[in-house]
This record gives C-alpha cells, structure tokens and sequence, in this order.
C-alpha cells in the first residue's frame, strides 16, 4: 500500500477513535480489554460512571465546607474551635445517617498569646510576623537587638561571630518546601548555637503580599531556646537589603506565646462495612485541626470533607464494598500528630488493606503517591488508566504517604497520598489566607471522584 492509499484511511480511523472518546470518558480505556487481568479495574467501569456523575454534578460539597471553616476558624489543637468544631461535625454526620465513632486523644497546646515586631531602624514601622508554633516567648518583654540576615545554615556558620546577641534572619526564597521548611523547623536552634538571641525565618513560600506564614518548629534541647517567629518575604529582603547598604538594621520583638497542659480532642469515624470481608479496612481522610490563622481551608478542612463526601456517594449510590471503607479525620496533625498515632494505637488489632490521605490541598488531581507492594501498585495504575482519566488523575510516583497515616505505613500498611495541582497551594498555606474562596467547586468535585473509585476499586479487588 502506497503513502498515498494509507494517509486517508488512517485519518479516519483516527477521527473514528478521537470521537469515541469524545462521547464517553468510559467507553475506551488505556489497555484493551483483552491485556486486562482477571478481576481487573474493567470491573468498575459501571460503578465509577455513576459516581463521576454524581460528583460531577455536585453543589453541595464547597458550601458545606464554607459553612464549616466560617463558623470554626483557626482550630489549632488545644482550641474552643477545633473542639466545637468536632462537636458539629458529630451532630451533622449523625443527622445525615452516619454512626459515628470517636477515638479520645490528648493533644499538645500551644499558645500564641500577643505578638509583634517592629522595625526600628528608619524608616520604623510595624512588621507582619507569626511566632512559630512551639515557640518561647520573649519572658514579658520586648526583646531588642540588631539582625543579622543569612541566606543558609552554611552562611551563618561562616559568619558565626557576628550572630551573638543579635537576632538571625533566614532569608532564604522558596524552593520546594522539603528543603526550604528546614529553616523554619531547625534555624532556631542553629541560631541559638552561635549565641543569637531570637531567630526570624523568611515565610516558606513562593509568593507573598506581605502575609507571614505560620508553622511548626522544633528544638535541640543541647542548645538555648530562643524565640522564633515568621516574617514576610518582602521584610526579609528589606532587611537584606539594608544589611547589603552597610545598615545594622534593629528590631523589636514581643511573644507571649506559650505551652499548657495536654488538652483533650478525639478523631471522627465513619464508614461502610463490608459485605464479605468487613474484618479488612480501606480508611481515607485527613486532618481536621489547623493552625490558629486563617480558616484551614486548605489545609486540611477540605481533604476531609472530600473523603466524606466520596462516602457520601458510595453510599448514596446503594453500592455496598467486600471490604469496610472507612474516613477518618485526624486530629493534631499539625503540632503533634497525636490523632494519627492514636488512631493507629487503637485500630492496632484490625487489618487495614490501604490507608488513603488529602493532605496537600483540592486543587485539580493529578494522582497518587505512595509506598504500595508490586501487585497492588499495578492495579492501582490500572485504576487510573481505565476508570480516573476523566479527572485527568494519571500519576504514581513512590512517596511516603501522608502524614496521619505514616504510624499505619511504619506497622506494615500500605499507604497513598492523593497528589494535586500544587501552583498557587503555598501561597496560602498556613497563613490568614487560607479559606474558602480559594477553593474550586469542581475541582473538589474532582478530587472527590478519584478518592471515591480509589477507595471503592480496593475495597472489592
């Protein structure tokens, strides 16, 4: 056959295939059929259809995740708001039929308290700040000193000598957050080694409109502790800049922050058991505290919510799992982990097949991550490629899960992290902007659907 006689032939068999695919995301999958193994994801092809179509079309899901980051904000553990917030969760779940479990925890209690920084040097003025949580305070009052800006732990070892009695700063821009989040969590104590007297980190972001970003910090207990606390982006390459001028730029730093006795909280639990082998359990979820800015849309109000709406549809739907499938939302996950430790001390006699988080945000899915042995890894693509290419979630890179289900993945579990459009995510994560307008309907709606077929597909391989 000449070039000639195949080029229109293949043409149409192309428009033939691409309009196949245009009338239904389910029609064809990646693999044929045939190269599927018994007992494959083909299976599901009917149950993922109804459940893209319900979480397609659903309203429901952003409003009521608004309605609750709205009414309890800033639910860092220890808190009136994490704690009424449970209260409601466990009053709505119960009326929308759920039997729901508790699982009691004590978790820490960090208290912020007043904070402030200001400039001395001219031009003076205020400056946006967070103390860290698990900070010290500045014992009663303003601490006072020059900065010293550094752009590394390498570049405060260097000028180690100049650090004494003056305040470290870590400007140091965003890279990805595994590696720039060090110095947020360790550059306290490294200041502290050469004789610093407080230590300021640069917000661990990319993008800032000068809004300080909070988080998590820890201590050696070797060395001095001394307070620490987030500045903006814009104010850490203020000070560099006024260093660079051969300026000796001088702050003054006040921290009432805090730590108080343990506090009680509780996970929520609810699932649908199985038909034929309720002993085995997939659990989903995620965090329900957040840090005491913003309203935790993000981080995590929405991964939560969109396990219990996947739930929600697997239920409503009148579909009924071989295996239990379970949501759990964790509580203390961001200065602690207490929820996750708990839950895994107290499910310790079950079998859990997988273990499922969203912790990294609802924006548009692009897959998985995970720790998964062979044959689960490969019906988990298998998973993707047939039933989940209509939410565009194709991906599977090894990682180590979430965070709440890392006690899980140490005992032996396998675990997966659904894994999303991550661009805009640390512009907000764990400061005051961080609610729901950030989120997107559909895009949960999304994420709902390749949690739901995830958790329904190993629930009944």
């Amino acid at each position: 056959m000449t070039n000639s006689t195949r080029t229109p032939l293949f043409l149409f068999s192309l428009f033939t295939l691409l309009s196949l695919f245009a009338l239904s995301p389910f029609r064809l999958s990646a693999h044929p059929p045939f190269r599927l193994s018994a007992g494959g994801a083909e299976q599901f092809q009917a149950d993922a259809k109804r459940l893209y179509e319900a979480t397609h079309t659903d309203t429901g899901l952003w409003p009521l995740i608004a309605e609750f980051c709205d009414q309890y904000p800033a639910r860092l553990s220890g808190s009136t708001n994490l704690e009424r917030g449970l209260d409601w969760l466990v009053e709505r779940m119960t009326q929308d039929g759920w039997k729901v479990k508790t699982q009691d925890v004590m978790v820490p209690n960090w208290k912020r308290g007043k904070e402030s920084l200001r400039l001395v040097t001219a031009p003076g003025r205020e400056m946006p700040m967070l103390g860290l949580g698990g900070s010290v305070s500045t014992n009663g009052k303003a601490l006072r000193a020059e900065v010293l800006v550094v752009t590394s732990f390498d570049d405060l070892k260097q000028r180690q000598l100049e650090a004494k009695g003056r305040i470290v700063v870590w400007n140091v821009p965003f890279t990805t957050y595994g590696e720039t989040v060090r110095y947020r969590y360790g550059g306290p104590s490294e200041a502290a080694r050469y004789g610093a007297v407080a230590s300021l980190v640069r917000s661990v972001g990319p993008f800032g409109m000068q809004t300080p970003h909070t988080g998590g910090m820890g201590y050696n207990d070797s060395l001095q502790k001394i307070p620490a606390a987030a500045i903006t982006m814009e104010d850490a390459m203020l000070l560099h800049r006024m260093q660079e001028r051969g300026q000796r730029p001088e702050v003054e730093l006040s921290m009432e922050a805090k730590w108080e006795p343990d506090a009680p909280s509780k996970n929520i639990i609810i699932e649908i058991p199985g038909t034929e082998h309720p002993e085995q359990v997939v659990v989903m979820g995620g965090h329900i505290d957040s840090w005491d800015v913003g309203t935790g849309a993000m981080d995590d109000g929405s991964g939560c919510f969109v396990t219990w709406r996947a739930l929600h549809h697997i239920k409503k739907l009148g579909l009924h799992p071989k295996r239990t499938i379970r949501v759990c939302f964790w509580t203390n996950e961001e200065n602690g982990l207490r929820g996750g430790k708990g839950y895994e001390e107290q499910t310790r006699n079950e079998e859990h097949v997988l273990a499922m988080e969203v912790d990294g945000g609802t924006f548009r899915p692009i897959g998985f991550s995970g720790t998964l042995p062979p044959d689960m890894e490969l019906f988990a693509r298998d998973v993707q490629a047939t039933l989940l290419a209509p939410v565009g979630a194709l991906m599977l890179e090894k990682g180590e899960g979430g965070a709440d289900t890392s006690p899980l993945q140490e005992k032996g579990v396998p675990v997966m992290e659904l894994v999303v459009d991550t661009s805009k995510y640390f512009w907000y994560h764990h400061t005051a902007a961080d609610t729901p307008d950030k989120l997107d309907p559909a895009e949960l709606n999304q994420c709902t659907y390749a949690m739901a077929v995830m958790a329904w597909a190993f629930a009944n391989r």
